[in-house]
């Protein structure tokens, strides 16, 4: 057993003498894990709304899917809140291009 140990490298001795090769399948996935490539070709049937995650079959996710393409991109907003993002735009560049002013 020696003479075999001596042939082999010092850390090839070394991990055959604390198992570590042992070790290094425990990194594999467990066998009764389904393969991505047959998870990619299944066919899904059910979905989630991403509204409310209410369970929706195929026929109902593409009928809002459209809805939510339809629907207008972005609500309105009241003069206030514009006028706010507005501000707190032109107060990110202006403490861009001086950023020692204390603003």
């Amino acid at each position: 057993m020696l003479k075999i140990i001596n042939k082999l490298s010092l850390g090839t001795s070394v991990s055959l003498l604390c198992g570590w090769n042992a070790s290094l399948a425990s990194a594999l996935p467990p066998s009764d894990d389904i393969p991505e490539e047959i998870l990619r070709t299944e066919i899904i049937t059910e979905a989630r709304s991403p509204i409310d995650g209410k369970r929706l079959n195929a026929a109902e996710y593409a009928e809002l899917q459209a809805q939510l393409q339809n629907r207008q991109v972005t609500p309105p907003l009241s003069p206030q809140v514009r006028e706010t993002v507005q501000l707190l735009r032109l107060r990110r560049i202006i403490r861009t291009l001086l950023p020692f002013l204390p603003i």
